[in-house]
């Protein structure tokens, strides 16, 4: 059951992260995508959203 719960957190991640760089966003400050938190990848989302 945790498993799957993971798995739908990776998705998520990744399909964030697939937006920010699509949007030309590698990094937050000196920090990969990848190395943050889902929420970290969801502020950074909505903050191109709102611009």
């Amino acid at each position: 059951m945790e498993t799957l719960f993971q798995d739908d957190l990776e998705k998520e991640k990744s399909l964030l992260i697939d937006k920010l760089i699509r949007r030309g966003i590698y990094k937050k400050d000196n920090t990969h995508l990848f190395e943050l938190s889902l929420s970290d990848l969801e502020k950074e989302y909505n903050k191109i959203q709102i611009s």
